[in-house]
């Protein structure tokens, strides 16, 4: 098999007692754009954590071919992984400027200040503004910026379009093929189809904690009953 930045092998994980994900399998390639789709339960945001050692896990984690499921989360992150959470996560009472200032550098290449501004020009004009003042949309942007600032290149994103207008969505959509553009590789678990599908190279449906399917960009005509019965798109 070829050397991936991500494999995910036969991974398991727990909240407490409850078994959540039952043999993950999957992988992401260099500069690829993957999504994880799957209705809320499905174990798309359990997967993300897993690969972060957030919660307990077993199995197997190879993170550019490093087998990782004994390390700590620190550890892990320092392998160059930045994760966006669902609920952003961000310092409410600091302004956008000192969000950006505190995150950690993990590897070499984080974005300065002044290509955060360029991505996210919203972010330059609320620069002064504390966290709690940000829209959903400015934060969900203050969010990506800040992993962006820490020089990690697999990035994790969860549900960053959910609950966003329209118009903020399509900003993100922008910034993600600009990421691309620049070589990231990039895991999106979302529920939001249309956001997902002109972005990403390949699909992983998710059910129950299983993978049940996995294609790439351009199989989804055929996919699309799949993608229904699963989705409901």
């Amino acid at each position: 098999m070829a050397a991936a930045v991500l494999r995910v092998e036969a991974l398991h994980a727990y909240y407490g007692e409850s078994h959540v994900l039952h043999g993950v399998d999957c992988h992401v390639e260099s500069g690829e754009v993957v999504t994880l789709l799957g209705r809320n339960g499905a174990g798309r945001t359990t997967t993300m954590k897993a690969v972060l050692g957030l919660v307990r896990r077993t199995g197997s984690v190879r993170i550019n071919g490093l087998e990782t499921i004994g390390l700590p989360s620190h550890r892990i992150a320092a392998l160059g992984v930045g994760y966006c959470p669902e609920e952003r996560g961000i310092y409410a009472s600091l302004s956008t400027e000192e969000n950006l200032r505190l995150p950690p550098q993990v590897a070499a290449g984080g974005m300065s200040e002044e290509e955060i501004y360029a991505m996210f020009p919203n972010l330059k004009e609320r620069r002064a503004s504390r966290g709690t003042n940000l829209s959903g949309g400015e934060q969900q942007m203050l969010a990506l910026a800040r992993i962006l600032r820490t020089g990690a290149r697999l990035l994790l994103l969860d549900e960053i379009s959910e609950g966003l207008a329209p118009v903020i969505v399509q900003a993100l959509a922008r910034t993600i093929g600009r990421l691309r553009e620049r070589g990231y590789t990039i895991v999106m678990s979302e529920q939001n189809f249309r956001f997902a599908a002109p972005l990403a190279d390949r699909f992983y449906i998710m059910e129950r904690g299983r993978i049940v399917a996995g294609f790439g960009a351009g199989e989804l005509p055929e996919r699309m009953p799949l993608l229904h019965q699963y989705l409901g798109v």
